[in-house]
């Protein structure tokens, strides 16, 4: 496939899965897994597609037709977008009041709630998937956990004092604001072009009340220095500088020959709980 990717360490034995981690990533637009041995701390393999158009076809052929994906593994971690997900600070989440939290949930969505704390961030975040999706997943997987996609990117944001976390695929992205090791604001944004793009960005810097020049940016996932997105950023930040993965402690030697950056999300999921 023209936008999909495979790295995989050649020693890789299949018998190892039950001492291996499956992570998975559903966004909107893109489908990727990571396999980490968590005896040797090694990525023993990545898959990756962007631009996919229909990820819930993409995500029943790769379970039909990958075998990687069909291996008893020692745990299974999914992040999952989802447009059905609010965030509540600690001090004001109760658990009686679900009902109220989920009024605006909407579509084909499952009954099962998911409910995860974020204890460096201090909020508590609901959020459920769509019922076909919930039931592919289920049906195929002995999942370990489920998270909503930003899980992962916050993750990332922890390591940030004060700044923007801008996480990339080829037709999305989530933004995080990090102030004094606050959370401030996170949304995920779809865009088809750098002119949405740099729509967003204008929005998000009056609607924040961004001091670009002060601002320090981080960027992680797919962009590169000198692509579109990255020179829209350039226009309006002086401090720009990719962040790198959060999760030091795995071997990524299979990714020598690609940015560390573009799979941090990805391999973050590995310290989801």
């Amino acid at each position: 496939m023209k936008n999909s990717i495979l790295l995989l360490d050649p020693e890789f034995d299949p018998i190892m899965a039950p001492h291996c981690n499956l992570l998975l990533k559903i966004t909107n637009d893109s489908f990727s897994y990571a396999i980490i041995n968590q005896d040797s701390k090694n990525l023993e393999a990545i898959y990756d597609e962007q631009d996919c158009r229909n990820v819930a076809n993409k995500l029943k052929s790769k379970i039909k037709n990958d075998p990687y994906l069909n291996y008893p593994y020692k745990t299974v971690k999914i992040a999952v977008s989802t447009s059905n997900c609010i965030t509540v600070p600690n001090e004001l989440y109760n658990a009686k009041d679900l009902n109220a939290y989920t009024n605006f949930f909407s579509g084909d969505i499952s009954k099962t709630l998911h409910i995860k704390n974020n204890a460096a961030f201090d909020f508590t975040s609901i959020f459920n998937l769509k019922q076909s999706l919930e039931n592919e997943l289920d049906n195929h997987f002995k999942i370990t956990s489920k998270h909503e996609q930003s899980m992962p990117v916050l993750i990332l944001a922890e390591a940030i004092e004060n700044g923007l976390l801008f996480e990339f695929t080829s037709l999305s992205f989530t933004v995080i604001q990090i102030t004094n090791n606050k959370l401030i604001f996170k949304n995920n944004f779809e865009i088809e072009n750098g002119n949405e793009f740099n729509y967003y960005l204008l929005l998000l810097i009056k609607q924040l009340q961004i001091d670009f020049k002060q601002t320090p940016v981080f960027l992680s996932g797919i962009i590169n220095e000198n692509d579109q997105n990255y020179n829209i950023l350039q226009k309006y930040f002086e401090q720009l500088q990719f962040s790198l993965p959060q999760n030091k402690e795995i071997d990524c030697s299979i990714l020598e020959d690609m940015p560390a950056y573009y799979y941090g999300s990805l391999l973050a999921i590995d310290l989801c709980v």
